[in-house]
């Protein structure tokens, strides 16, 4: 009954919330005299707390317009290329003739939508044709469009890349590390002329015991079934996905919030100076990242617990024992795709170490098509979002990029250094 108790709950708080965005309008209303005194601002931004510490944030738009292609801006539209279930596959169209190195750029499934990948997107536009995985809701996937589980991720991956071809470029960020190896391991095994050009890996849990956190420490030291009692919700029938098992995004978000619980109160208080100073700029960057970090999904059941079992307790990727389908994953079959791992030094969620361990088990794979990249100063955030992420690690991502072009319409960054020479 604990989904029914969270709605329960967020439907009694309604009548707050309702008075204190009322009451925030009304002392922000420009001809409200008390609106430019400091105790009008004071009482506007005690309603504005209450309103959105009561609210249940929505699925946000990528809300990128337009990028830059060689200092000109242009137009981007966001076009579904495929539709699956679980899963819709977007493009990035620019209005451009310009041709750059295509992207797929993975998002995890672990409880966040696809736009927390939002900056990374907007950094890799101008000189990349991107496209993102936007997985979709459990909540609002009814039970006659069948289960999802890691195998079903795997597939979904493969299909992806066979449609964008095999000078693509895939990159995951986080939790899809684990599925993109299984899947370009297969696609490696079965000779599928798709196999990408490279893969990126960022962030992710690759092999866990590698450098322990208290994320893989949790999952390590409760049983699978504890999981299936204490996580496990069915949801409500009153949603499109009713009386589907799920692992709600609410619980997800609870765990998140309350390994920097000290941090997040602490930027809320922040908020609050903020408007009562009238600092417009900084209470803005704060409701930006805030309507992002708290707009969360459910994810099925039996992927949760499946990724929980494999890439967590029993470790099946790195031990050698991974299957899909009946078959083996062996990510030694890998000759053909460059692989790049990228970590943050400050990540306490896949930390240092985690990532790396990829290129242990990828043992076929020569020397130069190999990439590794440690991030100094930044947390798990920092590696895809951030002046970071735009600054230091987007130019060293493309430069790889293009190293392993295989379409043979891009230049090595060393030629083309030269040519700019």
């Amino acid at each position: 009954m604990l989904y029914q108790l969270y709605d329960l709950h967020h439907a009694a708080w309604y009548p707050v919330r309702l008075m204190a965005e009322a009451t925030q309008t009304a002392f922000q209303n420009p001809f409200m005299p008390a609106s430019y005194t400091r105790m009008g601002r004071t009482i506007a931004a005690g309603a504005e707390l209450i309103e959105r510490t009561t609210r249940r944030f929505g699925k946000p738009e990528f809300g990128l317009p337009t990028t830059k292609v060689d200092g000109v801006e242009v137009a981007v539209r966001e076009v579904p290329v495929l539709r699956k279930p679980f899963c819709d596959l977007i493009h990035f169209v620019r209005d451009t003739d310009k041709v750059h190195p295509p992207v797929l750029v993975v998002a995890p499934m672990s409880g966040h939508h696809a736009t927390l990948l939002r900056g990374t997107v907007q950094a890799l536009l101008p000189e990349h044709d991107v496209y993102i995985t936007d997985w979709l809701d459990a909540r609002k996937i009814p039970l006659s469009r069948g289960k999802f589980d890691l195998d079903d991720y795997i597939s979904y991956l493969i299909e992806f890349m066979g449609h964008l071809g095999p000078h693509t470029h895939v990159m995951a960020v986080c939790q899809p590390t684990v599925p993109v190896l299984c899947a370009v391991s297969l696609m490696a095994q079965n000779d599928d002329p798709n196999q990408p050009a490279s893969m990126i890996l960022m962030g992710g849990p690759i092999d866990t015991t590698a450098a322990p956190t208290v994320v893989t420490e949790l999952a390590e030291n409760k049983p699978l079934s504890w999981f299936e009692r204490n996580v496990i919700q069915t949801v409500p029938a009153y949603y499109p996905g009713g009386l589907r098992q799920v692992y709600p995004g609410f619980i997800q978000l609870t765990g998140f919030m309350s390994m920097n619980l000290d941090r997040h109160v602490g930027e809320h208080v922040k908020l609050y100076q903020h408007l009562i100073q009238g600092d417009g700029d900084s209470a803005e960057q704060h409701r930006k990242f805030y309507d992002e970090y708290l707009s969360v999904m459910d994810l099925p059941a039996e992927f949760y617990l499946q990724t929980v079992e494999n890439v967590f307790q029993k470790h099946s990727l790195p031990k050698g024992t991974m299957q899909w389908q009946g078959q083996r994953v062996d990510p030694s079959a890998i000759r053909h795709t460059a692989m790049m791992t990228v970590e943050g030094e400050l990540d306490d969620i896949s930390a240092p170490g985690q990532t790396r361990a990829a290129h242990q088990i990828v043992s076929s794979l020569p020397a130069e098509k190999r990439g590794d990249y440690l991030q100094k100063g930044v947390g798990h955030y920092g590696i895809f979002n951030g002046r970071r992420w735009r600054e230091q690690i987007v130019p060293k991502v493309r430069d790889f990029m293009l190293t392993h072009d295989t379409s043979g319409r891009f230049a090595p960054p060393a030629q083309q250094q030269v040519a700019a020479e």
